[in-house]
């Protein structure tokens, strides 16, 4: 039985102001956290969906940084007692061999930590200090019997430091590895990335890649455009005897993922602006197999991705595509194919 992913931010609360972080991006908001009573409407209401898709929940706990909820360790045990995995998706500084085992006995199966250059890079990004606190508690969620992940997010500001990234966390012994491209507001020359430029850079990236293969690090082939690159060096072939209306790989926007904020509001994708309904107003099953959810699944008006033969697994990131054109069905700014 396949899992369907919850993206579950259960408060606005953060030691950090990240510079690309969604909750900040327009100034000082007024905090939010969700109750405990609606906390536990929202995994029965999820838990419910799941049953009648017959697939199984799966939560990626966030914020903020959720381990600053009041009620931060209750929540975990209202996965426990269902058996629902977790992982949890936050910051460095809260964590001891402590937090950690409690983390465990909790049932979290992975932590996953942020960084996203070297040192001053890093910093300047986040926070004084944040990359040593990063680096260090890597061990630390590790003693513990879980399994940490590093995500980083790229962009033309940090697109030379990944392979040092890479180094890094091989070195650390990090379990699992991946990036995602910066979503940025509107066309901002500093972080963009030319489609070729890109391509060349996974290209790079690729051959680190390969020189860890048997590093114990597993490298997470998150960003879509990997497909796209591997088709073109022979390692992905399209499937023969496939159903043509079928969509088997790609992005998984209003697919198999949804995310829940603070509030209740329900987003189709987190990393741009897409409501589609509040999980206190309506049931989630509800929502997802609403219109408006329907509207991100019109696979056949992607203008460039509709008429390439890697639409049903691929299909870049149309959240990338949408903070620069703010359409989503507009073409992945760093996708290199040429389409007649």
């Amino acid at each position: 039985m396949e899992y369907f992913a919850f993206q579950w931010h259960i408060t606005d609360s953060c030691d950090q102001r990240c510079e690309h972080c969604y909750i900040f991006s327009e100034g000082h908001p007024k905090l939010v956290e969700m109750s405990f009573d609606k906390a536990q409407r929202v995994v029965d209401d999820c838990v419910e969906m799941c049953r009648r898709m017959e697939r199984l929940p799966y939560f990626y706990i966030t914020g903020g940084d959720p381990i600053l909820h009041s009620r931060f360790w209750d929540i975990l045990a209202l996965l426990r007692e269902r058996n629902i995995p977790f992982t949890i998706l936050g910051n460095p500084f809260h964590l001891t061999d402590e937090v950690c085992r409690r983390l465990k006995e909790y049932g979290c199966d992975k932590y996953q930590l942020s960084i996203d250059g070297m040192r001053e890079t890093h910093d300047s990004i986040r926070k004084l200090g944040s990359f040593d606190t990063t680096v260090e508690k890597i061990t630390v969620i590790r003693r513990a019997g879980i399994r940490c992940a590093v995500m980083t997010t790229v962009s033309g500001t940090n697109i030379k430091e990944i392979p040092d990234i890479v180094d890094l966390v091989v070195a650390h012994q990090v379990d699992i590895f991946a990036f995602g491209r910066y979503c940025p507001t509107s066309f901002e020359k500093s972080t963009h990335i030319e489609p070729l430029e890109y391509r060349d850079f996974l290209e790079r990236i690729w051959q680190k890649f390969e020189q860890y293969k048997d590093s114990g690090t597993t490298f997470n082939l998150k960003d879509h455009l990997w497909t796209l690159f591997l088709y073109e060096k022979g390692l992905f072939k399209i499937p023969e005897g496939l159903d043509n209306d079928t969509i088997y790989d790609g992005c998984h926007c209003a697919d198999c993922h949804m995310t829940i904020l603070p509030t209740g509001k329900v987003m189709a994708c987190r990393r741009f602006e897409s409501p589609v309904g509040n999980i206190f107003c309506e049931h989630i099953g509800d929502i997802y197999g609403s219109e408006r959810m329907d509207a991100y699944r019109k696979y056949e008006k992607f203008e460039k991705c509709s008429r390439c033969e890697l639409l049903r697994f691929c299909r870049g990131c149309p959240a990338v595509a949408y903070g620069y054109t703010h359409n989503f069905y507009a073409a992945d700014p760093q996708c290199w194919k040429q389409i007649d």
